[in-house]
């Protein structure tokens, strides 16, 4: 055969060979579990790549149910290991989870803030040794994250916004411009606690931009919204702080402008109406989703029960799963209701 016909012959070949694999690769969805840990944070993200990022653990305590929940999350997804482990502070409902969790599942590598600054408060310092006490077993990668830096993960590009209390200084890309939001509006009071330090992340997916600032607080969001708006609008925004009053400020939601606000909060933690009110009525929202229905919210305060995985009454331990396309379009499934609900992919921003 005429090795030149050979030769034109498999280079055309092989692009055919691959396309149905790569196909398959570019459709494949970005998955994200919002696991309910009563009140504290613990949010897990499968990437396409089949890599996988933790974002908080939950409580300690209570024979290890958050970390039995987690767990059952990432079997669910069809994981053997979680890759990464991100602690957003160090209160103990977000890091208190850890050496549970390590006990029950494999994990990677550990992305936090730094050194905890929160020092005088004994809960918090007892979350923290226990979590340091396992980082220096030397099983563990250890990474310390600040604001510009990308997370490691492949599938999902995602850029630290806050760390330690300190925030990007130049708005992200397709970001910028002065946010109306804040005319008129003072700045909060600086917090002193470790939620200021939250290590808070943007991450984009295809068209789909996702926030999680952890429980960064009030003062910090106005550094990152005011006066000029520094992350841009968001499809998907995970409400700061299990919607208390410290955080979700006018100038951050109606900012962001979400389309999607899911809340992790618990019956009797967070979904305060403040908190609540600001993003019911922000410009874009089509949906809150709750993890909880919240007793101080009451009557007047509370989503439809069709968007609420954990209703009034014993908990279950119902997870919210979003499942999101790179086109923009994405669905959420409530495990309790074994229903769906589908978003178009939006036709501006």
């Amino acid at each position: 055969m005429n090795r030149g016909f050979l030769w034109m012959a498999t280079s055309l070949l092989v692009p055919f060979l691959c396309l149905p694999w790569a196909t398959a690769a570019s459709s494949t969805p970005l998955k994200i579990y919002f696991v309910d840990v009563e009140g504290g944070q613990s949010t897990l993200f499968v990437t396409p790549t089949g890599q996988s990022l933790l974002v908080d653990t939950g409580w300690p305590g209570f024979n290890g149910r958050d970390a039995d929940r987690i767990v059952a999350a990432a079997k669910d997804a069809g994981l053997s290991k979680i890759d990464y482990v991100l602690i957003t502070h160090f209160h103990m409902d977000h890091v208190g989870g850890v050496p549970q969790l390590a006990e029950r599942f494999p994990i990677g590598t550990f992305i936090d803030h730094g050194e905890n600054r929160e020092t005088t408060d004994q809960p918090t310092m007892q979350v923290w040794q226990a979590y340091q006490k396992l980082l220096q077993s030397g099983k563990y990668k250890h990474i310390v994250a600040k604001p510009g830096d990308k997370l490691p993960i492949t599938g999902i590009d995602a850029v630290v916004v806050s760390a330690d209390g300190n925030l990007i200084s130049k708005p992200l890309p397709g970001a910028g411009g002065e946010n109306p939001s804040c005319k008129g509006a003072e700045q909060s009071t600086a917090d002193t606690t470790e939620n200021s330090r939250s290590l808070g992340f943007l991450a984009t997916f295809g068209k789909l931009r996702i926030l999680d600032l952890g429980d960064l607080t009030k003062d910090k969001e106005w550094g990152l919204m005011c006066p000029e708006n520094k992350l841009g609008k968001v499809d998907i925004y995970v409400v700061s702080h299990h919607g208390w009053e410290q955080s979700g400020s006018p100038q951050l939601v109606d900012g962001l402008a979400p389309r999607v606000a899911i809340m992790d909060n618990g019956a009797k933690k967070g979904g305060s109406p403040g908190p609540w009110e600001v993003i019911e009525k922000s410009p874009r929202l089509e949906t809150l989703w709750q993890l909880h229905y919240s007793e101080e919210g009451g009557s007047t305060h509370n989503v439809a029960a069709e968007f609420i995985a954990n209703p009034q009454g014993p908990d279950a331990g119902h997870y919210l799963l979003l499942t999101a396309h790179k086109d923009g379009s994405f669905d959420v499934f409530n495990s309790r209701t074994k229903q769906t609900k589908k978003y178009s992919a939006a036709t501006g921003k």
